[in-house]
């Protein structure tokens, strides 16, 4: 099993960064080079508590399927979704954000297990990890634009 965490400061409102974390629409938007799109449950706009989505990408030159749903969830400082359906063996994503004057700090722990028992430990240490580990940053770099500037209004407020 691997384990990721990350740790951005969002000179942002908490409620906004907690909003754009579980937006469909801009997890598209953040995830555009793998070509995701939400394909099934929840398709567009805020995803809440015991709601799904299927998301459809293309991750190591694969078009792969992932249906998450958010398992927890405390309105603004903390939602998880987990895995129901897809390539790996366990996959968990948990989201905390903590305001402080102007600034949110936002961590995620993404923690999951690949199948393929010995092959897909190997493939976690080898280089999935790294690949996971690189695309939330990116996607965190994304939030963190967006919500320091005036982008979050077309995704949150459709303006």
């Amino acid at each position: 099993m691997a384990t990721i965490i990350l740790a951005t400061k969002i000179k942002a409102p908490i409620t906004r960064c907690f909003d754009l974390s579980r937006s469909i629409d801009f997890h598209k938007i953040s995830t555009a080079h793998t070509k995701e799109t939400a394909i099934a449950g929840r398709t567009e706009g805020l995803i809440n508590l015991g709601e799904f989505v299927t998301w459809e990408a293309v991750h190591f030159g694969i078009k792969q399927r992932l249906t998450t749903k958010i398992t927890k969830y405390e309105s603004p400082v903390y939602f998880k979704d987990e895995q129901i359906k897809g390539i790996f063996k366990s996959m968990e994503h948990e989201h905390f954000f903590n305001e402080s004057g102007a600034n949110t700090l936002m961590k995620d722990v993404f923690t999951f297990k690949a199948p393929l028992g010995i092959l897909g430990k190997l493939s976690e240490m080898i280089f999935v990890t790294r690949y996971f580990r690189k695309l939330l940053l990116q996607r965190n770099k994304i939030i963190k634009e967006f919500a320091e500037g005036e982008d979050w209004k077309k995704v949150l407020l459709n303006l």
